[in-house]
């Protein structure tokens, strides 16, 4: 009796384990977020590529208002997916993952594509200010008012685009981008970062080695700070416009590696039960044994 119910248990608790084991390959979903000047269509390329590949994509609306704003918002966005996040910022963007992924375990990756990239204390302007670039000469300032909530929007003049923040892409391009460009307001730059996610999250960083948006040496300073995986190319600041090969093939290295951790870990979690398993089936076994043992010493002593 106590063999077969050690074989019972282990058919009964293994079964669970087989039918959890078919959610432990879900794909995650990848989140673009787009950065200054710029809007979701930026990561159109990306898109399709990551698309065919079988991933679900989202590509948020970011809102330039403010630091703590926008990511308060792109947090909003996470909370709203189910399983797994790898999550990609461009440019300012990347100030937003690092604080909108900050206690939400469902965040498996960090990817930065020319990126801002802050520590706690640390904004735009400030990295900015030991990084310079050209940035400060392209843009011009506007005033602002909405919802009876007055500021200043920053833009890129229309006759610096080219040069400073797309110059590897057409000019017919780059003249549809200066008229249609986003702008932003001077805190999404001044606000200073609460938290660092990708202190604790594992990060994927793309170096634009021709940027004049964001200072290269910044760029590489960040990513050799965090320990990222990093890659260098020749491109203008928007590198998902101009190679989105380039820029897939770094997301899809962060996807793959949040797939191996989940199939790692699912995998750890079957074969610690299918040990545990073993050891209760063993040690009923042994018990069934041992009573049949006990009983043929009592027979003989009561003759």
């Amino acid at each position: 009796m106590a063999a077969a119910c050690g074989i019972a248990l282990c058919t009964t608790v293994a079964a669970p384990a087989a039918a959890d084991g078919g959610t432990t390959t879900t794909k995650p979903t990848i989140v673009l977020v787009h950065g200054a000047f710029a809007d979701a269509s930026s990561w159109n390329g990306v898109v399709e590529r990551l698309e065919r590949r079988g991933y679900t994509v989202i590509a948020p609306a970011n809102p330039l208002r403010g630091l703590y704003n926008d990511s308060t918002y792109i947090a909003s966005v996470l909370d709203s997916i189910k399983g797994p996040i790898v999550l990609v910022g461009h440019s300012y963007g990347g100030a937003l993952i690092s604080s909108a992924a900050a206690g939400n375990p469902r965040v498996k990756s960090l990817v930065y594509v020319s990126a801002l990239m802050p520590d706690v204390g640390e904004s735009g302007m400030s990295l900015a200010a030991r990084f310079p670039s050209e940035l400060g000469t392209a843009t011009k300032s506007v005033p602002y008012r909405a919802g009876g909530v007055s500021g200043t929007d920053l833009y890129l003049k229309p006759d610096r685009l080219h040069q400073v923040f797309a110059a590897d892409l057409p000019q017919s391009t780059t003249r549809v981008l200066a008229v249609t460009q986003r702008p932003a307001a001077t805190t999404a730059f001044s606000q200073k970062a609460k938290v660092a996610a990708w202190k604790h999250i594992p990060s994927w960083f793309l170096v634009a080695k021709q940027d004049k948006t964001i200072n290269p040496d910044q760029e590489r300073f960040e990513a050799k700070r965090a320990g990222s995986h990093t890659v260098e190319i020749d491109s203008s600041h928007v590198a998902m416009m101009a190679h989105p090969e380039a820029v897939t093939d770094l997301v899809l290295q962060a996807a793959t590696a949040a797939d191996s951790a989940r199939s790692a870990l699912a995998a750890t979690g079957s074969a610690r039960a299918e040990t545990e398993i073993a050891g209760i089936a063993a040690a009923s076994l042994i018990a069934g044994a041992g009573t049949v043992l006990l009983g043929h010493c009592l027979r003989r002593r009561a003759r």
